[in-house]
């Protein structure tokens, strides 16, 4: 599992460096080397060292010099090895990025632990773990490096569904499964799985599960979908299994505090309050429906501005079918930028770009106002299923 680890964040941290995939896909063997393989340059592998130490703390550990003398695959996993036997006291994850910069979340092991725990009794008796999201994010990390230990489940066990297509997923579904993913990966299975074997277990987080895509799953015969709702930030908060139904806090969490925010009752017995990033709206201090995140506000020309609510401007659109609205970068400029998904009937995108600017000049403030316009059929979105980036072109 740790090899696995080196090797989803590398490949996610070239990416992010280059703004395209490594030529080589994974999985990657334990002998590849990041320069010479990969062809990574001194600044990539400084860029990489320094975010596999950051989340597994090897500096704690004071071994981290080793990962830049030795370049190997194998080499960074034996080192990250060496320092969860040193130091394993925290672990720290990045946001997705999918509302600005990443920044970095730490969390105390036994948090994970309890939340591992918690997991396993949501899902007992599973006999085999296949997933389609990556083990260096949050919600990969808990439920592909270490549910698979609560479960008592081998390593033979755990299979990785990102080498295929979700077409061939009902080859290789047995009764039992428990299947972890994300919206974007459920929504391609719901178009090319007619119907699931039975006792199929699903998983979706990363991103809001949209409710028909939960009832179609469960009409095609998934036994179960568990929708389990967090962030970096606070990691689990959350699950339902019934999208019409509020979410449930973890059995060590409850809410909400004087000021909006969460208690977390630690494994030790004691308490404390945690800040939590999105809205919700509680039913009862146990029961919660979330409203979308308290910062997505970005700031253009010294006012505040939604990019949310300047999509929804764009969706109205006639000939808009959907749309992303996010901040340029530094490199960019420093207004806002859209991605637009136009309808079908659409043709010719320069008229579209142009009668958006109308639209736009019409609906919005100044600052409200993106100044350029990307377009594609489907928006541009991570491997988790969360929004993604994109490049100005032109």
């Amino acid at each position: 599992m740790l090899h696995r680890l080196v090797c989803d964040l590398t490949h996610a941290e070239l990416t992010a460096l280059r703004r395209r995939p490594p030529a080589h896909a994974l999985p990657w063997p334990e002998n590849t080397h990041l320069a010479e393989d990969l062809g990574a340059d001194s600044l990539e592998l400084m860029a990489l060292a320094t975010r596999l130490s950051e989340m597994l703390h090897i500096h704690e550990a004071g071994i981290e010099d080793y990962l830049l003398a030795r370049l190997r695959i194998d080499d960074w996993t034996s080192v990250a090895l060496t320092s969860l036997r040193r130091y394993n006291t925290a672990l720290t994850f990045r946001t997705s990025g999918s509302s600005g910069q990443t920044k970095p979340c730490t969390h105390d092991a036994s948090w994970l632990w309890q939340e591992s725990l918690a997991l396993g009794e949501l899902f007992p008796g599973r006999r085999r773990l296949l997933f389609a999201v990556p083990s260096h994010h949050i919600y990969g990390f808990l439920f592909t490096v270490l549910l698979p230990q609560v479960l008592d489940l081998p390593a033979d066990r755990l299979i990785d569904l990102r080498r295929s297509s979700a077409a061939a997923l009902p080859g290789q579904l047995r009764a039992g499964d428990l299947v972890v993913a994300h919206p974007d990966y459920w929504r391609t299975a719901l178009t090319l799985v007619p119907a699931f074997p039975e006792d199929i277990v699903g998983v979706t987080s990363g991103a809001p599960c949209p409710d028909d895509i939960a009832a179609g799953l469960r009409a095609a015969g998934l036994s179960r979908l568990v929708q389990v709702f967090g962030s970096s930030e606070t990691a689990g908060l959350g699950w339902r299994d019934d999208e019409t139904a509020p979410y449930r806090c973890f059995p060590y969490w409850q809410g909400p505090d004087r000021d909006g925010s969460m208690l977390r009752h630690m494994m030790d017995g004691t308490t404390a309050s945690f800040t939590v990033q999105d809205e919700l709206v509680w039913k009862d201090s146990r029961h919660f429906l979330p409203q979308g995140r308290r910062d997505e506000v970005v700031q253009v020309g010294g006012r505040n501005v939604s990019p949310a609510h300047v999509a929804q401007v764009l969706r109205r659109h006639p000939r808009v079918q959907d749309a992303s609205v996010r901040l340029m970068r530094p490199d960019e400029g420093l207004r806002l930028k859209a991605f637009v998904v136009p309808r079908q009937d659409v043709e010719n995108t320069h008229a579209l770009a142009e009668a958006l600017a109308g639209w736009v000049r019409d609906h919005l403030t100044a600052a409200e106002r993106p100044s350029t316009f990307t377009f594609g059929p489907q928006l541009p979105r991570q491997h988790n299923g969360k929004p993604a980036d994109w490049i100005i072109e032109g």
